[in-house]
């Protein structure tokens, strides 16, 4: 069967209320940005920070959310922010992807971790939903391009196997996310093209890294609501 259509298939038929293993959000939000002269997760975007659309764009998926962020500074801010979530620390002090994750992935309870930056307001419930519900039996669900590049930093990880990957390779003096990913067994890699059909344009995966970013994603919010403006005009 093609892969794309049992997937798709697998997400419109499961069963809401079969939640076998409990599952974790860490969210990235150690990384301060020059270009908008604060820490990204607290640009606002459409009225509230960036962090929040993030988590608000997977509540309900996952049974906890743990935000890592990399001082005291950040997690004092970002606690007033979500008093509902844990924030930590990472571990290290070094400001990389890896690090984070790392320091994510120790402090959840589940099994397995949604692994997400903090400035992707638009990321997917249908395509995140996706990668949760076939996690199982996998170390890791890995999101990945049609010309090979992968997306390590909206995918899914069985916790203790990332844990000990990400130590050899961060051992290893390595702070790049496909050090720890080319130490897992079983990864699962889910094209692009079966992704589409969740996300058509795959805003999903879209960054604000600058002002200019930031503009976009205001202009597309805007565009969205005028087009729910305009669907509830025709129904009525």
């Amino acid at each position: 069967m093609f892969i794309g259509a049992a997937i798709i298939t697998a997400i419109q038929t499961r069963n809401e209320a079969r939640t076998l293993l409990e599952k974790a959000a860490v969210i990235l939000a150690g990384g301060s940005s020059k270009r908008f002269g604060q820490d990204k997760g607290r640009v606002m975007l459409a009225g509230k920070p960036l962090i929040l659309h993030v988590v608000e764009k997977v509540s309900g998926l996952v049974d906890e959310h743990v935000v890592v962020v990399s001082s005291e500074a950040q997690r004092e801010s970002f606690s007033k922010l979500l008093p509902e979530n844990r924030v930590v620390v990472d571990s290290t002090g070094k400001q990389s992807p890896l690090v984070g994750a790392f320091s994510g992935f120790q402090h959840v309870s589940g099994e397995y971790a949604l692994l997400l930056p903090c400035d992707v307001p638009f990321v997917s419930r249908d395509v995140v939903s996706l990668l949760l519900e076939i996690c199982g039996g996998r170390a890791a669900v890995i999101p990945r391009w049609t010309n090979g590049y992968i997306e390590p930093l909206q995918a899914v990880y069985a916790v203790e196997p990332a844990i000990q990957a990400a130590e050899e390779a961060l051992g290893e003096g390595k702070l790049d996310m496909r050090s720890m990913i080319e130490k897992l067994r079983g990864v699962r890699y889910v094209s692009t093209l079966v992704l589409r059909q969740l996300d058509p344009q795959l805003l999903t995966f879209f960054n604000v890294n600058t002002p200019l970013d930031l503009k976009r994603a205001e202009s597309l919010i805007h565009a969205r609501g005028k087009n729910r403006g305009k669907n509830r005009n025709i129904r009525r």
